[in-house]
């Protein structure tokens, strides 16, 4: 009896130490923290400077903070890349915060392109709805995972990985992204190498592309027009 008391001790501490190990992984990978209340319709405006943003209060809540009417229209401006981007986050519809959701409304004219970036707190889930789009991203083994994407399919990009989308139809093309995350950010790859703020020391980038400094000064050149 003593031998199968210790056997079912071991059994346990084995299957607690597995899904301990299990569920690790599960809780580092969420985008966003659980909320701890129905809601918590964002205070933009507070002085408060906390991880997401404090509540309103709920005293003052109405239907109307949780209805967001911004996709109704198309976008009529596009950037030098022939892209309008409508981005549907906690900035935009602060009923969003504490749920760890958001998406963006991109457009494009024909050949436009939406640059190499990453959104580093989100994973990403790419719907097109309308013309035909060369979608990838890039893994840390870097190899280039892509489709060509026609109206109702999907794809997946991982978070914080190198990704585009770009327009390779004969006509517009529109896409819905979904996050799991309120505020997934944006940093475009081109914008941030070559015209941050202060400007990334050309020995730096001259090295890491095997180039010279002409050709890194032309690249700085072009890519503050990049900048969102």
């Amino acid at each position: 009896m003593q031998n199968m008391a210790s056997y079912n001790v071991i059994h346990l501490v084995i299957w607690l130490t597995f899904l301990s190990l299990v569920q690790l992984p599960m809780r580092s990978h969420c985008a966003d923290p659980g909320p701890l209340q129905d809601f918590c319709v964002a205070d933009l405006n507070s002085p408060v400077l906390v991880n997401g943003f404090p509540c309103k209060n709920p005293a003052n809540v109405t239907s109307n903070d949780f209805f967001f009417d911004g996709l109704q229209k198309l976008g009529t401006v596009f950037d030098a890349l022939n892209v309008n981007l409508t981005e549907v986050d906690v900035f935009a519809f602060p009923a969003l915060n504490t749920l760890g959701m958001s998406m963006n409304r991109v457009q494009f004219h024909p050949g436009g392109e939406n640059p190499p970036h990453i959104h580093p707190r989100a994973t990403e889930l790419s719907l097109v709805t309308e013309g035909k789009l060369f979608v990838g991203w890039v893994s840390t083994a870097y190899t280039l995972n892509w489709k060509i994407l026609t109206a109702g399919q999907v794809f997946v990009i991982p978070p914080g990985l190198v990704h585009f989308q770009l327009n390779v139809g004969k006509g517009n093309a529109l896409f819905y992204a979904f996050f799991n995350s309120q505020n997934p950010g944006i940093s475009k790859i081109a914008p941030a190498l070559f015209a941050s703020t202060p400007l990334i020391p050309d020995p730096v980038l001259t090295t890491a592309f095997n180039v010279n400094k002409t050709i890194i000064d032309l690249i700085k050149s072009r890519a503050s027009v990049l900048i969102p």
